[in-house]
C-alpha cells in the first residue's frame, strides 16, 4: 500500500489548481461530530479531509479537491454540502 500511496502523491503534483477563496465543500459540523466512519477521509484521493481530535472538528483543505465527488457519496450522514467551484476556479487536468 505504501508504494501505491507514493504513486498517487506523485500524480497529484501534476494537477493544476486555481483555488477559490471560499470552500465549495461545506460539511455540517454537528453531523461530522456524530459520524463514526469518517469515510470522507478514506475515500478522498487528495487527502482533503482531516479529523482534528483536539478541536473535535473536520478540517477541509478544499484547495486540494479533485472534484471527483467521492466524499459526497461516501458521507454516511449525507450532510456534506458539495458543489463545483465557481467560475474558472478549481482543478484543471492535463489535456492530451
Amino acid at each position: 500500500m505504501k508504494n501505491e500511496n507514493c504513486m498517487i502523491e506523485a500524480k497529484l503534483y501534476t494537477v493544476k489548481y486555481d483555488a477559490d477563496t471560499v470552500s465549495h465543500l461545506v460539511p455540517d459540523e454537528e453531523s461530522c461530530k456524530k459520524c463514526i466512519s469518517k469515510a470522507c477521509q478514506t475515500v478522498c484521493p487528495a487527502n482533503v479531509y482531516e479529523w482534528n481530535d483536539t478541536e473535535n472538528r473536520l478540517i477541509v483543505n478544499f484547495e486540494n479537491c479533485l472534484e471527483c465527488g467521492a466524499c459526497k457519496i461516501a458521507c454516511e450522514k449525507h450532510t456534506l454540502g458539495w458543489q463545483y467551484p465557481k467560475g474558472t476556479k478549481g482543478v484543471t487536468f492535463k489535456q492530451g
